[in-house]
């Protein structure tokens, strides 16, 4: 009996530490490519600097899983380094804006059923944007 409390205990709290939107996570997860438009860096999204297409499907899904961990609130003023376009058969099914140069915002951001959302932008998703980035 207490083998059961213990294994029900643990699984609660793991799943309360880290949560997960289902809904973001179904429309990438099933992406075919991303394309990675980096902005300057500043914050401001008037000029893209660099573009990169993932095609690779291991790369697509650890994208949707670091844009679709963790949500938390909005914070509009944070601004954007960059976009995320999820795509599917040519066609975009998913939109995501991302702010990695400000270590007090950290975030992913899109709509979703109208209202902005967004998810923590963690060091390894940061990571994986900064070597995307720097790829040939």
């Amino acid at each position: 009996m207490k083998t059961i409390v213990l294994f029900a205990s643990l699984l609660i709290c793991l799943t309360a530490c880290h949560s997960t939107n289902k809904k973001l996570k179904a429309i990438t997860v099933d992406a075919d490519s991303v394309a990675i438009n980096y902005f300057k860096g500043d914050g401001t999204i008037d000029t893209v600097v660099t573009v990169k297409i993932i095609r690779d499907k291991n790369d697509v899904n650890k994208l949707s899983d670091y844009v679709s961990a963790n949500p938390t609130n909005p914070d509009a003023q944070c601004g954007y380094d960059g976009s995320l376009h999820f795509f599917k058969r040519d066609s975009v099914v998913q939109d995501i804006y991302f702010r990695m140069n400000d270590e007090h915002c950290m975030l992913f951001s899109f709509l979703q059923d109208g209202e902005l959302t967004t998810t923590v932008l963690s060091a390894d998703a940061k990571q994986f944007l900064e070597t995307v980035r720097k790829t040939n």
